[in-house]
């Protein structure tokens, strides 16, 4: 029989009791963590999100008492009225906080039973995702869930103490807005009282922040939710959170100071101190240093050693000479056989733009003078992978009619990104070689931080045959560029910046377009006409007209932050109600069919 809780009440929790609070009274309360019954003394392990207390139920003290517990299981709630008491030496328990000390039981409520868990909060050896999914509100029972989510309480207390401290106001901003199909896809809410219409749930406040800089808010942040309907992946959710901030009259390196200082104390409030300012590095140098705009400089930077081949050797290797060579080094990796150099060729992903030679032996062979060079130029040391990846086919025939200069860029691109992907590739595949991947998470303090700066304003939409953003249509251009809008979009750079960790980008940001000349250009640029422009952004193009401060932010994904920081391989572990990669919520069966009703009111039919 239950029981009530009545008028008692908790106080301690059961993390809080130590040695020196042996002979006081104690009300603890929480879930049976565990039970051991020794037949006159029962041993039960009473659990709360703050640790555990061992509880002991004594047959000749109190017969009425032992009995009631001996019908406990694991995972009903009970409150346990008793007197601290300090364990003996030889039943110390050393793995716990409060292992020097026991309550001795005086009165036992039953608060609540429990069937039998599909898995128990304490068991070591986990059930696959969709178990632990299915039943998350015991899946966050774990103490390892219970921490993550108590390290993502503090790092957000963290940045927003940090933030108000520097004169951001947190203002919220609409949850239900329009559709401005830019990227991914919206989610959409159709309206009742305006048949045929619909809201869109916002993949990002922008205009709603930019439109505050204008009102004269000045500094704005916001923890919030945002939607976006695309493919899911370990690293991305249907719904993520994003620390949003906005600033009048700043250059980026002013937003850069701002997002250094309130990540420093979201860190130090995980535990971790992190040098400041982080490093700079161009959108191009990144690409040709490291294959990548995000890259993780926990291993060593690619080199081009195309100089260290005469043009002989590039016709012997069948290579193109007017395309990057560049080298890949991973530190202390030692012999690998044949196997694993055949492993090598599965990871190189390029498909016809680059050509990999994995065995760098054998070039030494054929090449040793060119190899010699390699070796010096990048710093090789004896124990140390090196592997090649060159431009593929025929010198020239890269380069379009007129020789333009950019389609040369963007093969040299082709072989750049190939050789980045298979650096990461083999950094994570040699994790136990090499002490800068580890797959339960980062090393301890290893947080390498960069800016990436000068972003293309554009990129080529092959679909669409047209220029497209590659940040926002509402990021800046430099100021230097703008006579290029027209007449070369390919070499205009934007305002726009992200800040990378370890190979993960945490945001983008940008300086924003405030000028409505500005801003019809790049419309114009990007293939839309007047009517088109005013159609999607109208209201905001007004908003311009009135006297528009310049102004800048950045978002950055608190999700990732968090996931780095517990040490996490994916968002899954660091928020409490995920979806899965099919963007399904097993907890409580969502998406799902809603009724002919529903569907009639708002005026909406179903084709399957």
């Amino acid at each position: 029989m239950l029981d009530f809780l009545g008028d008692l009440r908790r106080t301690h929790t059961c993390g809080a009791l130590r040695a020196p609070d042996s002979g006081k009274q104690a009300v603890l309360m929480g879930w049976v963590n565990r039970r051991r019954d020794l037949g006159n003394l029962i041993f039960i392990d009473v659990r709360d999100r703050t640790g555990v207390t061992q509880v002991v139920f004594n047959k000749e003290r109190d017969p009425a008492i032992h009995q009631k517990a001996s019908t406990l299981r694991n995972e009903f709630v009970i409150a346990v009225t008793g007197k601290a008491k300090q364990r003996v030496a030889d039943t110390i328990n050393k793995n716990i906080p409060t292992g020097e000390v026991e309550l001795i039981a005086q009165e036992l409520r039953i608060l609540n039973d429990s069937r039998q868990p599909p898995f128990l909060p304490s068991e070591t050896v986990l059930p696959n995702e969709e178990m632990r999914l299915k039943y998350r509100y015991i899946d966050l029972r774990r103490d390892a869930m219970q921490q993550n989510i108590e390290l993502r309480h503090k790092v957000s207390i963290a940045i927003r103490e940090h933030l108000s401290a520097q004169g951001f106001f947190e203002i919220e901003t609409p949850f239900m807005t329009r559709s401005t199909p830019e990227g991914a896809r919206d989610y959409l809410v159709p309206s009742r009282v305006q048949p045929g219409s619909f809201y869109a749930l916002p993949q990002s406040p922008q205009l709603f922040k930019q439109i505050l800089m204008i009102s004269g808010f000045d500094r704005y942040f916001q923890i919030v939710r945002c939607f976006r309907d695309e493919d899911l992946r370990a690293d991305r959710q249907p719904e993520f959170t994003q620390i949003d901030l906005e600033m009048s009259y700043p250059q980026p390196e002013r937003v850069w100071e701002v997002v250094e200082g309130f990540l420093s104390a979201a860190f130090k409030a995980a535990g971790h101190e992190i040098g400041t300012p982080f490093p700079r590095m161009s959108y191009d140098q990144a690409i040709r240093l490291y294959g990548s705009d995000k890259p993780d400089m926990r291993l060593p930077a690619m080199t081009d050693v195309r100089q260290a081949f005469t043009s002989d050797n590039l016709a012997a290797l069948a290579v193109n000479p007017d395309l990057p060579i560049v080298a890949i080094r991973i530190p202390q990796v030692g012999e690998l056989s044949r196997k694993e150099r055949d492993e090598i060729k599965a990871m190189f992903l390029a498909k016809g733009s680059a050509k990999l030679f994995e065995d760098f032996k054998r070039l030494e062979k054929s090449f040793p003078q060119s190899t010699a060079g390699i070796r010096q130029e990048i710093a090789a040391e004896a124990n140390d992978l090196i592997v090649v990846v060159a431009g593929d086919g025929k010198p020239g025939e890269h380069k379009s009619e007129g020789g333009v200069k950019r389609e040369v860029k963007q093969h040299d691109h082709a072989v750049y990104t190939a050789a980045g992907l298979l650096r990461i590739a083999l950094g994570q595949k040699y994790a136990d070689r090499h002490g800068a991947f580890k797959k339960s998470g980062v090393p301890a303090n290893d947080f390498r931080f960069l800016w990436v700066t000068d972003f293309p304003m554009f990129e080529w939409d092959e679909d669409g045959q047209r220029w497209a953003a590659a940040h926002h249509p509402f990021t800046s251009p430099h100021e230097h560029d703008m006579d290029k809008l027209e007449s070369d979009p390919a070499a205009v750079r934007a305002l726009a910046y992200d800040v990378v960790l370890n190979g993960t980008e945490l945001g983008s940001g940008s300086i924003r377009i405030h000028r409505q000349d500005i801003q019809s250009k790049i419309f114009h640029a990007l293939g839309m006409t007047e009517d088109e422009a005013r159609s999607r952004f109208g209201f905001f193009l007004e908003a311009l007209e009135y006297g528009t401060p310049p102004h800048g932010g950045i978002a950055l994904g608190l999700d990732r932050i968090v996931m780095i920081l517990a040490g996490a391989d994916s968002l899954r572990e660091v928020i409490p109600f995920p979806k899965t990669a099919r963007a399904v919520d097993l907890m409580v069966d969502a998406p799902t069919p809603v009724s002919e009703a529903q569907l009639k009111e708002l005026g909406i039919v179903v084709k399957k």
